[in-house]
């Protein structure tokens, strides 16, 4: 087997980075370790150092570790029992009492819901920046400025950041920029390639890609934050089952497969939706006119699978449509093999409602599937009538 996988291409590492055979029966399928606790050679003798107990460590997870700092060009990657669970031990780690971070203004409802109901209680304050606009930035940072917290492409709107040019903003402040980069994954965007500091994933989305596990993961190249990251994982338990593990690790196998499926089909949505009377405008990065498509074009690959529009006739028509597709399932999440749609401001990010977050009430999101690409296609313009 090669020892060294970072010379060798994406999907090769999808399939092999922390998955050879297993040494006692050939397995050519990490096991699933299900067990909580591990055998000691005498007291304090554990085995690989880290095997004493599995909310501390898991060769399951170690090996989906493994796979995700090879696929993200980290060093270091910790797996987590949900994407939520992961942000919510980079923001505990790298923050304290009065300190401050910049957030996107089109950040993951869930995100900003974490930072301005939770975080701010613990006294850590934010201000909201268009992280596109970099004097916006600069402006937003003060002295007591540790993160930059970034999405790219954002969620609901599709936004771009010029990940390099925030990443020296942030450098130049003495702050970390983190880079959420669920939407585009690893196969599409490397962000420690770009000079972020910290990546992180819901891997209960693409990386998972089937709909059938929950997930999170931080990856970095920073061995002071990973004993960080580590430290408090332990400490507050938010580790995924060796079952939830090995099925991520499963689904990464074929994430540059689906990926490209993914961007092919939401292609053909898109070259649909914008010659359609019914819809005001599509927000996908792969459009010409899409604010940063230079800047998408530069740092992704492709430029993925989701897609969002707003109805030319207001909410309620927007809510109509949702109730009618027949393909597109009506349901939160995104990144599955399946197609989804859903209403963003009285779904995923109705914790923004009031808020400089807000979005927009006409607002469909889809996550487009790697169904049959003019199927979809049909039942979307059924459904806008």
């Amino acid at each position: 087997m090669v020892d060294d996988y970072s010379v060798l291409g994406f999907e090769t590492r999808a399939i092999h980075a922390g998955q050879k055979p297993d040494p006692r029966t050939g397995s050519v399928i990490v096991p699933i370790y299900q067990t909580s606790t591990y055998a000691q050679d005498g007291v304090g003798g554990t085995r690989e150092g880290d095997y004493e107990y599995s909310r501390t460590a898991n060769p399951t997870r170690s090996a989906l570790e493994e796979a995700l700092a090879s696929l993200e060009g980290g060093r270091h990657a910790l797996a987590f029992a949900s994407g939520m669970a992961a942000s919510d031990v980079v923001l505990r780690s790298t923050l304290r009492p009065g300190d401050h971070l910049v957030l996107g203004n089109d950040a993951y409802g869930g995100t900003f819901r974490l930072i301005d109901k939770v975080l701010s209680l613990w006294g850590v304050e934010h201000t909201v920046a268009d992280l596109a606009d970099l004097d916006e930035v600069r402006a937003a940072i003060r002295p007591e400025t540790k993160l930059i917290w970034c999405e790219s492409p954002t969620n609901p709107m599709l936004g771009i950041a010029d990940i390099a040019a925030l990443a020296g903003v942030a450098h130049d402040a003495g702050a970390r920029l983190v880079v959420d980069n669920t939407f585009a994954t690893p196969y599409l965007q490397n962000p420690l390639a770009l000079g972020a500091d910290i990546v992180l994933h819901s891997t209960t989305k693409y990386l998972g890609g089937h709909s059938d596990v929950v997930g999170g993961a931080i990856i970095t190249n920073e061995d002071e934050l990973r004993e960080q990251f580590f430290y408090l994982r332990n400490a507050a338990g938010a580790v995924p089952g060796p079952f939830d593990a090995w099925l991520t690790l499963r689904g990464i196998k074929t994430l540059a497969l689906r990926m490209e499926r993914h961007s092919d089909n939401a292609e053909l949505i898109v070259q649909a939706l914008v010659k359609h009377p019914k819809v005001a405008k599509v927000y996908y990065p792969g459009l010409p006119e899409h604010p940063g498509h230079e800047t998408a074009a530069k740092q992704m690959r492709r430029f993925g699978g989701m897609v969002s529009f707003s109805h030319a006739d207001g909410e309620q028509a927007a809510l109509e449509v949702a109730s009618r597709t027949k393909l597109f399932i009506l349901a939160e999440s995104l990144g599955g093999i399946e197609s989804l749609i859903e209403h963003p401001g009285k779904m995923t990010h109705a914790s923004t409602a009031g808020s400089t977050l807000q979005v927009p009430a006409d607002l469909l999101r889809l996550s487009v599937g790697i169904e049959d690409g003019r199927d979809l296609v049909a039942d979307l313009l059924t459904a806008l009538g």
